[in-house]
Parts: structure tokens; sequence; C-alpha cells
């Protein structure tokens, strides 16, 4: 599209760029940041989406020269985190992990907190059975996932209860995003018309 202007997602996961997509936005590049995302001693949840959101948006930037296509572009950066109280859940790499996290969300209420403007949403889990843990662990749908979960998927079944974004849980809180890159200019509804 001649004249539109550029949009940078600072993130190379499916999901988020799946939900952008949802949107009718449509990056012209992902520059996803690789930073280390390991939770400070003592800071709490939001806290550390923020800052962890804030890293990737400057690694991110500081890969954009000035002869590179997509400079000035709109540039989003976003970091999810989810909590039992100030405990900050790990993006499970490891069954154990995942295995840890889910015995600690069976029957509870956690906080799942997304920076771009901070965004929470409070979710409660079932009380899982041991079979159905085993289950979801075989699956492996848990790996790199915060919390060793993703609402989209298998455990969708656990959800008992979400007060807020459900999108948010996913990877990028859609209505907040397209609000903050309305409010700075960028024509978010642009891919919603055709031409035939």
């Amino acid at each position: 599209m001649i004249g539109r202007p550029k949009f940078v997602l600072a993130s190379g996961s499916p999901r988020r760029v799946s939900l952008i997509n949802q949107a009718g936005i449509e990056p012209d590049e992902l520059r996803p940041a690789n930073i280390d995302e390991t939770p400070k001693r003592g800071e709490l949840p939001r806290v550390c989406a923020n800052r962890l959101a804030h890293a990737k948006a400057e690694t991110a930037l500081a890969g954009i020269g000035a002869g590179d296509e997509v400079y000035g572009a709109y540039l989003l950066a976003a970091d999810t985190v989810v909590a039992v109280g100030r405990r900050i859940l790990p993006k499970t790499e490891l069954i154990d992990e995942a295995a840890q996290c889910l015995r600690l969300l069976s029957g509870r209420n956690h906080r799942v907190y997304t920076a771009l403007c901070v965004v929470e949403t409070r979710v409660r889990f079932k009380r899982l059975s041991t079979d159905e843990l085993d289950a979801y662990l075989t699956s492996g749908e848990w790996r790199g996932k915060a919390g060793g979960y993703a609402a989209q998927g298998l455990a969708g079944a656990f959800i008992v209860k979400l007060v807020g974004s459900y999108t948010n849980v996913v990877g990028l809180p859609l209505y907040e995003t397209v609000a903050l890159l309305a409010g700075e200019g960028f024509p978010t509804h642009l891919g919603w018309t055709t031409t035939l």
C-alpha cells in the first residue's frame, strides 16, 4: 500500500502475529528482541512486564538503521508475565517446570500482565486432577508458554473464570493495542477494506 506508514512488531511470537493480524494489521517486519527475560530478585510482576517490554522495544529500535526500509516505522513491543501473588512464573522449557507451574495454578486465581500499556487479566483455573495434569504435560503445549499454558489451546479447558482481556492472556491485548496505535496516528483500519 503506497503511503501507508510502516509497522514493526518487536516479537517473533506466532501468537502475537496472529493477534495483530486478527485486528487487520499486517506487520511490515518482525524484529524479535533477544533479551534476558529473567525477573530481577524481588521484582514485582507488573514492574517486570514493563521492564521487559521496554527492553525489547529498545533492542529492536537499536537494530533499525537510518538506511533501513522500516526506519521511522511504528514499533510495538510487548511482554507477558503470569503471576500467582508476587511470584512470577517462568516461560516453561522443561516438563518439570511446566508441571510445577500447573500444580501451582491448579484451583487457584492468578494474574496475567502484558506490558504494552500494562494490562491485567485475572484468571481462575479449575482444580486439576493428576490425569488432566499428566495429559496436558504429555501434549507438549506448555513449552515456551508463560506459566506453562496457552489459553487458546488445550488449557482453555482449565479456565473457570476470566476477568479482563482474553487476548491479553493469549499474548497481546487487541483493544488496547489498536487504541494505542490509532492514538499515535497509525491507520489501524486501513487493512479492513478490500478492493475488487
